[in-house]
């Protein structure tokens, strides 16, 4: 059997993951791998995929881990929710990351703000956008090995609901625990179909996850050849 080396199981996986249409400007559906390129993210990280909609980052800093499954099926909405969960590298010291150090990058290049509580609190749907991500969310709990704690990312609450903790404008991040919870940001025009990047800002350093809003025709071809995939990892091709 030929084996793929990491590297090019890597890109492959990349491909995937990102399904962006070489052929998007033409407006044609992909039809093959060759009709996909990966992103280029404009900083040093390594990313990959554990799942259709999961996606993860990393430098030598920095983790993040995301699920985008909910805002994949939300198209022409304002509201972009994420569930995410971050991390620092063993070793690192501990970083207090702030919700201003979280970011959305659209396909037009915009660069938007983690929304505040108050803006939060003011869509009074995002409730029933939470609910139906109970329903459609994925395991995001891919962490590196040293992670053998757990805490809330307490950005949004929904103070209305009885015993709702309080919301936080920060999270403290130590080595050995990983900060999952839900990012909410407002889209001015609604979520476009497109590359989009969760960007987080460490102490010295930035990790960008890549995501694509994908056409009904792209998750469809993610779909068809997610089984092709699947099936090279279970085969044991990596060396």
């Amino acid at each position: 059997m030929k084996r793929t080396t990491p590297i090019a199981l890597l890109s492959l996986l990349a491909l995937a993951a990102c399904l962006a249409p070489a052929l998007a400007v033409a407006q044609q559906a992909p039809t093959s791998l060759s009709d996909v390129k990966m992103p280029v993210a404009t900083v040093p990280q390594i990313f990959s995929l554990q799942g259709e909609f999961v996606r993860v980052a990393y430098n030598n800093e920095g983790f993040v881990t995301i699920g985008y499954r909910v805002a994949n099926g939300s198209v022409g909405e304002e509201w972009l929710m994420l569930d995410a969960g971050f991390t620092v590298r063993d070793g690192v010291k501990a970083y207090d990351l702030k919700r201003e150090a979280i970011s959305l990058k659209t396909p037009d290049g915009k660069l938007l703000p983690l929304a505040t509580q108050k803006e939060y609190a003011s869509a009074g749907y995002l409730p029933a956008l939470n609910k139906r991500a109970q329903v459609t969310r994925d395991k995001i709990n891919y962490f590196p090995p040293e992670v053998n704690k757990a805490c809330a990312l307490l950005f949004f609450s929904d103070l209305g609901k009885p015993k709702a903790p309080p919301s936080f404008d920060q999270v403290d991040l130590t080595d050995n625990r990983a900060c999952v919870g839900r990012l909410f940001f407002k889209v001015p025009g609604g979520i476009q179909t497109g590359q989009h990047w969760l960007v987080t800002k460490f102490a010295t350093s930035e990790v960008q996850v890549p995501f694509r809003i994908l056409t009904k025709e792209e998750e469809k071809f993610l779909r068809k050849n997610w089984d092709d995939l699947q099936k090279a990892l279970e085969e044991g091709v990596v060396d």
